[in-house]
């Protein structure tokens, strides 16, 4: 059958505000053309992030329920710290409030100047808290993975080579850590094989440099390594996890993507005095060693969220969903990156729409037309996200886990081909005020005439 069932059932509804394009059009312009800026209110189909915009199921609310709130020793904690310890075999598990407070607790302990850190692909806060410590980040994913027409099952993997020549260049003792990003999220959300993982392990072995991965998306990660690797498909998915880990001497997570909760970060260490400096610094910034700066009832939601990320039914379906709307695009000649990804769909934007240069953010006009036509916001990850760094100009479109039915999809679907229709008419933007870092969050833009 080739039909896409949802492997849950709707047991609560929250209701879409329907609004006209007339109505998006004032929109767009008090938020100075930045969808980040836009009420959520005013947002038909929301695809800016997959990042803490899950559905969480009945048990997860059950858990909330159970919450432990003690300040130090909960429940909540005892059992959160049992669910990741199975799941990954990581001896030091620290909480945080989200991803990106993992990454600043871990780079402000390893990173500052003269410190480089390689990555398949740093993401925006990944590269921010490298940047901010006053290390480098250096991107090496393979070449296949700058090319977005190639087929490649994994497409996230890091450079073996190249990492051996920045090693090579730089010197190991500047190289703080390795750190592989699964997926891919600025590479188009691609996979990364174990087999490379082994490989980039094999070289941080050899130069006594710590292997780490952000790891948001494992599970999708072990889902593309069941289906697509040889000799993988007969592993368990919890199997294939587990190895992931094992490859690695720490971690960062956000519990908003795989951990299929609403707020949430963790920290993995194994290196024992790393992770005391880490529990210092967690108690002086995020809150004490068992909570970091969560409720024990986020704690509950985050250790079921962890479990249920892990069903057959609920990953085939996942990555089904999302490719299916690929598929559908790649039909009506809307160029993305290929294959689908896991959590998202990513339109060329440079190659849709040729008419607009890079400085002009071709990314950023579709973003708006996009939102313009349909009340759908997505995320535009190129020269507005990451400045001289970008190497691509794409439009993110991710999908919230457990969210959006198939008749959701199918709107984005037509939407996006009516604008792509249209596309000679779209014009590029113009910055007119932004931070000096992720300004993507809060610049303000002019529309070109």
């Amino acid at each position: 059958m080739k039909s896409i069932i949802e492997p849950f059932r709707i047991k609560m509804v929250e209701p879409i505000r329907l609004t006209t394009e007339p109505q998006r059009e004032a929109v767009l312009r008090r938020a100075d053309f930045n969808l980040f800026r836009v009420p959520a209110d005013d947002v038909m189909i929301d695809l800016l992030t997959d990042s803490g915009t899950s559905a969480m199921s009945s048990e997860q609310w059950a858990g909330m329920l159970r919450g432990d709130e003690s300040y130090a020793g909960a429940r909540s904690w005892h059992r959160f710290e049992s669910v990741m310890r199975e799941l990954t075999g990581m001896p030091h598990i620290l909480p945080t409030h989200q991803g990106r407070a993992s990454e600043r607790i871990l780079f402000e302990l390893v990173g500052g100047p003269g410190k480089v850190v390689p990555n398949n692909t740093h993401f925006d806060t990944t590269r921010a808290n490298v940047e901010h410590s006053g290390a480098e980040a250096v991107d090496l994913v393979i070449d296949e993975g700058l090319r977005p027409r190639e087929r490649h099952p994994f497409k996230g993997n890091l450079d073996p080579a190249k990492l051996e020549r920045l090693i090579a260049g730089v010197g190991a003792s500047r190289i703080p850590l390795v750190m592989v990003t699964i997926t891919n999220n600025s590479g188009g959300g691609q996979p990364v094989s174990l087999a490379n993982l082994r490989e980039v392990k094999a070289i941080c072995t050899r130069h006594g440099i710590p292997l780490f991965l952000d790891a948001c998306r494992f599970a999708e990660n072990a889902f593309f390594i069941q289906r697509r690797e040889p000799g993988q498909g007969e592993r368990s998915i919890r199997q294939i996890v587990r190895e992931m880990f094992e490859l690695a001497d720490g971690a960062t997570i956000s519990a908003k993507k795989d951990g299929l909760a609403n707020i949430g970060g963790v920290l993995l260490l194994r290196d024992d005095a790393l992770a005391r400096r880490a529990d210092d610094l967690c108690i002086l910034t995020e809150g004490f060693v068992t909570y970091g700066g969560l409720a024990g009832r986020d704690l509950e939601a985050m250790a079921q969220g962890f479990t249920e990320v892990l069903e057959d039914d609920y990953l085939r379906y996942r990555i089904r969903s999302v490719e299916y709307l690929g598929e559908r695009l790649l039909e009506g000649g809307v160029p993305i990156v290929e294959p689908p990804g896991g959590h998202a769909i990513y339109i060329d934007a440079g190659a849709l729409l040729p008419q607009i240069p890079s400085e002009q953010f071709p990314g950023q006009a579709l973003v708006c037309a996009l939102y313009r036509h349909a009340g759908i916001r997505a995320c535009e990850i190129g020269s507005v996200m990451f400045g001289a760094h970008a190497k691509m100009e794409l439009v993110r479109l991710a999908i919230p886990r457990r969210v959006y039915t198939q008749s959701h999809i199918d709107y984005v679907i037509e939407a996006v081909l009516e604008v792509a229709e249209r596309r000679s008419r779209l014009r590029g933007l113009r910055i007119v005020e932004a931070p000096p870092s992720l300004r993507h969050f809060s610049a303000r833009f002019v529309e070109l005439t």
